[in-house]
């Protein structure tokens, strides 16, 4: 039930709290500005970014009205900036920019604008279009489902036989199942390796192992980080090997190098998505690292448990202690994971509306409901080991007696090994018992197991979709001080929600100096977006009480960083102005 309630305090106020944040890179500002007219031909072309790109695999470039190349071929990125050299002395004419450049977190994106020189007509911009080939973002998205599911059962199998199963060392299904998990693991992020360069450059997989393609995966982030992947589940692979060998524990430092192996696997894994995007990326990739071990203590321990120990007629001895451990480990796993996936979610979405409004959101909300069933599961077969296996406790009061002599027991020592063997027979009955009812526990923890991996799934496709925050605007809310000839007189509250490019709702609230509400007699509002030369466009507003204004349908014609004026006339002699700015994706 806490559980539960924390899921539920998320949807109705984390995101309502969230700040903002962003992932996916989105273009704020372009010079020259789009359908720019300009008087003399520019040196360069420079493209700004909300977040840190890299050209990768992509590309930009300028062409004329006929698709002629009038760029050097040397565009070259500096943080968030990207500069595209031009050819000396360019005639009058139209002018098209194109561009495809990788974000931070791995994701590709593309666009198009045009300008003029001299009185030529503007070239007609379009980025329609897909922007991967399907069959490469289809074969992502599986190789991504079957590399979690790698993980999990690497990290998952030898935490289960670690804290849960001390005789599991001995199962040849157990070592199997580590093994095959972690081979896979390496294997799928090679295969993601592979898969990145055409991925990035929109082709098909016929260039899977183009040279300049691989080269350039290689030389970004997200390449090392899938690099840093296959090797750590490797290392984890045969740090683990002697324990599984000899069918016993891991030596102390075979049990610190598959610690550090582990570790490194969720970080690497962490590396690869929207966490290393946006604000705080080192806490995210973090946060994003516990999640990923807890999903794989949870969901790996639980698979082994159903092929191995819950097995119909193949029952393990120990299956009992197993239970009562591992409902104790999973139950911390699962509050890891609701913990780290409110966070997660508050910085990837921003607002509740973006539950509904994207994507991201709604597969988020799809990830969600398949969790809220696995809690109820969850919830049953923790409930199922708690009255039928029971908490394993000492009597209270009992004393260890440690005797001198071999012949100085007394009849309190035989009073101690009777209640050890009445409880050790009180756990055989309660075991036996228990056997009677298993079948109720597989369905429970089937069906734990089967969303577990509908989760898996949709985990699988939101890493490779754009989170709400790089499709929905930050909404602007800020108060501003009126300025006059004769200084400061009131101020003015403003909020344009979504701030995006199209429909915008305005509201402005004017305040005297008293703070109280106030009826100017002349309001103007005006856009303008001076890199790209367009405006002042004025803002239609209309009263809606005493001192408040609101345009219920404000148009912000393109992304862009755009000027907001507010100018307010007192009255006959005096007036005031008040400017902010805001970025438009």
């Amino acid at each position: 039930m806490p559980l539960l309630l924390l899921v539920t305090g998320w949807l109705l106020a984390g995101v309502v709290l969230a700040g903002p944040a962003a992932a996916h890179a989105g273009l704020v500002a372009t010079e020259p500005g789009e359908s720019a007219r300009l008087e003399t031909a520019p040196t360069e072309v420079t493209l700004t970014f909300n977040e840190g790109v890299s050209l990768g695999a992509g590309y930009a470039r300028v062409l004329t009205a006929e698709g002629e190349r009038v760029d050097t071929d040397d565009a070259s990125v500096d943080g968030d900036v990207v500069t595209i050299p031009l050819q000396p002395d360019l005639g009058d004419g139209g002018y098209l920019v194109t561009y495809r450049i990788v974000s931070a977190d791995s994701h590709p994106i593309q666009g198009a604008f045009s300008f003029v020189v001299g009185d030529g007509e503007l070239v007609a911009a379009s980025a329609d279009g897909p922007i991967a080939d399907r069959l490469v973002e289809g074969a992502q998205q599986l190789v991504r489902t079957v590399g979690f599911a790698g993980i999990a059962f690497a990290v998952g199998v030898p935490v289960l036989v670690l804290l849960c199963l001390p005789r599991g060392w001995s199962s040849r299904r157990l070592r199997l199942m580590s093994t095959w998990g972690a081979a896979t693991a390496a294997g799928t992020a090679v295969l993601l390796f592979l898969l990145q360069g055409p991925y990035a450059a929109g082709s098909g997989l016929g260039s899977l192992l183009d040279p300049e393609l691989l080269s350039a995966t290689a030389a970004s982030t997200a390449g090392w980080a899938l690099l840093a992947r296959a090797v750590l589940a490797v290392a984890l692979l045969f740090a683990l090997r002697p324990a599984w060998r000899r069918e016993g524990p891991p030596e102390v430092p075979e049990l610190a190098a598959a610690a550090l192996s582990a570790t490194g696997l969720a970080l690497a894994t962490a590396a690869t998505g929207h966490a290393v995007a946006g604000s705080w990326p080192v806490l995210a990739i973090g946060v994003t690292a516990v999640h990923v071990v807890a999903m794989s203590v949870w969901l790996g321990g639980l698979v082994a448990l159903l092929l191995v120990v819950l097995r119909p007629f193949d029952e393990d001895a120990d299956f009992a202690d197993a239970m009562r451990r591992f409902s104790r480990v999973a139950f911390a796993a699962v509050a890891a994971l609701v913990v780290t996936g409110i966070l997660q979610s508050v910085r990837e979405l921003g607002s509740p509306t973006a539950l509904v409004d994207t994507v991201y959101g709604r597969l988020l909300m799809a990830k969600l409901t398949f969790f809220l069933v696995v809690l109820g599961a969850a919830g049953v077969s923790r409930v199922w080991v708690q009255q039928r296996l029971g908490v394993r406790r000492a009597p209270a009061g009992r004393r260890t007696r440690v005797t001198a002599h071999a012949f100085g027991a007394t009849a309190e020592g035989r009073v101690d090994s009777d209640e050890d063997e009445s409880v050790a027979a009180r756990s055989r009955m309660q075991s036996d018992g228990a056997r009677d009812q298993l079948p109720s526990l597989r369905r429970s923890m089937l069906v734990e197991a089967v969303l577990g991996a509908a989760i898996v799934l949709v985990s699988a496709v939101l890493v490779g979709t754009p989170p709400a925050q790089a499709v929905a605007g930050d909404p602007v809310d800020v108060t501003m001080s009126l300025e006059g000839s004769s200084g400061e007189a009131g101020s003015v509250q403003v909020t344009v929600v979504p701030a995006q490019a199209g429909s915008n709702v305005l509201q402005l609230y004017l305040y005297d100096d008293e703070g109280r509400a106030t009826q100017p007699e002349q309001i103007r509002v005006a856009l303008t977006e001076e890199q790209q030369e367009i405006g002042p466009l004025d803002v239609d507003i209309a009263a809606a009480g005493p001192g408040r204004y609101v345009a219920q349908d404000m148009a912000v014609p393109t992304a862009g960083t755009w000027r907001l004026t507010v100018t307010v006339r007192l009255d006959e002699f005096t007036a005031t102005t008040a400017s902010t700015t805001f970025a438009v994706r």
